[in-house]
């Protein structure tokens, strides 16, 4: 009998608050290891929220209030002391490219070197290979000492994909990672995500349901601040899903 491996993510009773306002409530659900788990749902559904509370981006947040219990690798995210060590262990890259104003070296440099390491060589390999991983490093590879901000949006939303991979993170949280990017370049980002699948864990918040049918391996349905279900991808894609909201959600009827 085959034992499967614990959840990397275990989320039980996670209920989330803005003042008086109530953004999820009651979530309970797992997250494997080396599968990109899809979130789906309309605006204001708390898939955002959902994010911020797994590496604790809440704190950055006035007046957002996390409750219930939140796992990642066996320990309780809430109680870790040392956040710079959790959040190089989960990456995030938001809907927006957030270039930081570096050259191209030295915004995938920067937590390797915050990380201690100073040799050139080894920050060279860092940064090459973070860069292929990112499908940039034949588009930038001569002229990495140009600002990172003058890149064009599909450009410097991968080259934020690259920053996050520099911490080589166990978990990558991306949240519309394709809101301000060309179908072309999308679709590129996409096969890079399958990819990394094989070395990383991967959260995907996404208001295309076509982006999550083509990613993930298991897809959730977020709606009125509730974790309405949880399905196998294409078995919810394939008139598998229990709820009549989450049919109607994936047949256009709202969103």
């Amino acid at each position: 009998m085959v034992t499967e491996p614990p959840p990397l993510v275990s989320v039980r009773g996670l209920s989330i608050h803005y003042g008086d306002k109530v953004a999820l409530q009651g979530v309970d659900l797992d997250i494997k290891t080396n599968e990109i788990f899809g979130i789906i749902g309309p605006a204001n559904a708390g898939k955002t929220s959902f994010l911020r509370a797994l590496n604790r981006m809440d704190e950055f947040v006035p007046g957002m209030q996390v409750l219930g219990d939140i796992t990642f690798a066996g320990r309780d995210v809430r109680t870790v002391r040392n956040l710079y060590a959790l959040r190089k262990r989960i990456g995030v890259v938001f809907p927006l490219p957030v270039g930081l104003p570096l050259s191209i070296y030295d915004n995938v440099a920067l937590s390797p070197r915050l990380s201690g390491i100073t040799k050139h060589a080894q920050l060279d390999e860092i940064v090459e290979r973070c860069l292929r991983r990112a499908a940039l490093w034949d588009e930038v590879k001569d002229r990495l000492k140009g600002l990172g901000s003058l890149l064009s949006g599909g450009q410097q939303q991968r080259l934020t994909i690259a920053r996050a991979l520099s911490q080589d993170p166990e978990l990558l949280l991306l949240d519309e990672f394709s809101i301000a990017v060309d179908p072309v370049t999308t679709m590129r980002i996409e096969e890079v995500l399958k990819e990394l699948r094989q070395e990383l864990t991967i959260v995907l918040v996404t208001n295309l349901v076509q982006q999550a049918r083509r990613l993930a391996d298991r897809t959730s349905f977020f709606l009125g601040g509730l974790c309405v279900e949880i399905a196998p991808t294409e078995a919810l894609f394939s008139g598998g899903a229990r709820e009549q909201s989450t049919v109607d959600y994936l047949e256009g009827r709202f969103g």
